[in-house]
């Protein structure tokens, strides 16, 4: 029986909290929306001398960043040579070598600002989980090589020995990366950001955005923020600000499921290196330890939805494949996200005013690109310059049928979920 929907919630020790907006204000820059994104932007402009207010429309985290399986990796879903073919040699390359660099500015901002996040940089493991998706992996191998990413393809034989389970054809590993606690993360960095000078308003939701006499108005609990900056970085959780701006991505589920703290003769058996894991399949799956001991399994679907009973099912078996020993036992926590997700897997920022950017799209890789992007738009906003951008700004970007697809991948997942439970592989 699950007794605390997010794990995350119950464990996080960084404890920060913020009064809602309750007064009218004028500051260089506002930020709609309290995740990865929008609190990097505000710790970094903070930093630059700027005034800040951000408005996060329930508390710090409650959307995807306090939600995230907490796998901080580099680049993106997509090997390189793809991501260069759909943007373009020099565009393609720089996003990559910016995002190359994600995990090292994330575990840097963790150390400089004291952030209570389990942070463990102990590398990561992109399981094969057919002979298809070792294929693959071999050919993510030579593409991050030949760009002198320091990945290693690991065997079957020492994948098993790294993970605790033979259910794999081989791994990726890569030594840049590593795991957090997301929502430690997340409030760390409005925590620092609040000590830098921003405000940040909890349970401020906004009614509406304008731009008027040179100036962007953003109305939050009946008062108005005027601002000469604005950027959106609500991603996956947008609640509608009207015309002004609606961000086009298709919204997919992610649910995990996490036990008790496992007995130590089991736990010293099980990623005993601390790595974090995400396998090949088409409807993926992701495996993690936290510092306590527990396991947490994940995969597409949504938890909270008509499918619940069977992602919470095909977790269970999910569990039992993969580690035996761990056959029958309880999970104590189960909740949900969402990914915005572009057609194309690249993150976009959209310039859709005067001095106004909004950033989406990062398609499940939230946690390095949202800070890069978060920070860099942040210098962006206030220097004047496109510049230290990973991606040029567009006016605009639209998806064909964002419902209808976020429908089909749901409708996949249930019935991928559907099928390992009765004993198939998935």
């Amino acid at each position: 029986m699950m007794v605390e929907p997010n794990l995350w919630r119950a464990s996080c020790r960084e404890g920060f909290t913020a009064p809602p907006l309750s007064s009218d204000h004028s500051v260089d820059l506002a930020i709609i929306g309290g995740g990865f994104t929008g609190c990097a932007a505000a710790l970094e402009a903070a930093r630059e001398g700027a005034s800040v207010c951000l408005l996060e429309a329930n508390t710090i985290g409650h959307g995807g960043s306090g939600r995230n399986v907490g796998l901080v990796n580099a680049g993106l879903w997509l090997p390189p040579e793809t991501v260069m073919a759909q943007m373009g040699a020099e565009a393609g390359t720089r996003l990559w070598s910016t995002l190359a660099e994600a995990p090292t500015r994330v575990f840097d901002l963790i150390a400089r600002e004291g952030i209570e996040c389990e942070a463990t940089r102990n590398g990561t493991l992109h399981l094969a989980h057919s002979p298809q998706g070792l294929r693959d992996l071999q050919e993510r191998h030579r593409q991050g090589r030949a760009l002198g990413a320091p990945l290693e393809l690991l065997d079957a034989a020492e994948t098993a020995r790294r993970t605790g389970s033979d259910a794999f054809h081989g791994a990726l590993f890569d030594p840049r990366a590593g795991t957090i606690q997301p929502l430690g993360y997340v409030r760390g960095l409005a925590r620092a950001a609040a000590t830098a000078g921003a405000r940040i308003c909890e349970q401020s939701p906004v009614q509406s955005v304008r731009h008027d006499g040179g100036q962007w108005i953003v109305v939050s609990n009946g008062h108005p923020v005027r601002a000469a900056r604005l950027l959106i970085a609500t991603n996956a959780y947008h609640l509608g600000l009207g015309p002004m701006f609606e961000p086009a991505f298709v919204p997919v589920h992610y649910c995990q499921y996490a036990t008790d703290p496992l007995p130590d003769t089991v736990r010293q058996a099980i990623l005993p290196g601390g790595e974090g894991c995400w396998d090949t399949a088409l409807v993926m799956s992701s495996v993690r330890m936290d510092q306590a001991g527990r396991l947490i399994i994940g995969g597409i679907g949504n938890g909270d939805g008509a499918g619940a009973r069977v992602h919470a099912a095909w977790a269970r078996r999910k569990i039992a494949a993969l580690f035996p020993a761990l056959r029958g036992i309880a999970l104590t926590h189960g909740w949900s996200g969402r990914i915005a997700m572009t057609g194309d897997h690249i993150p976009k920022i959209i310039a859709f005013g005067p001095d106004a950017y909004a950033c989406f799209g990062y398609s499940g890789r939230g946690i390095g690109p949202g800070t890069v992007f978060g920070t860099q738009a942040a210098r962006a906003l206030l220097n004047g310059s496109t510049s230290p951008l990973p991606v040029d700004p567009v006016s605009r970007h639209g998806e064909t049928l964002p419902q209808l697809r976020a429908a089909w991948y749901e409708a996949g997942a249930v019935l991928t979920h559907a099928t390992a439970a009765h004993g198939q592989r998935g």
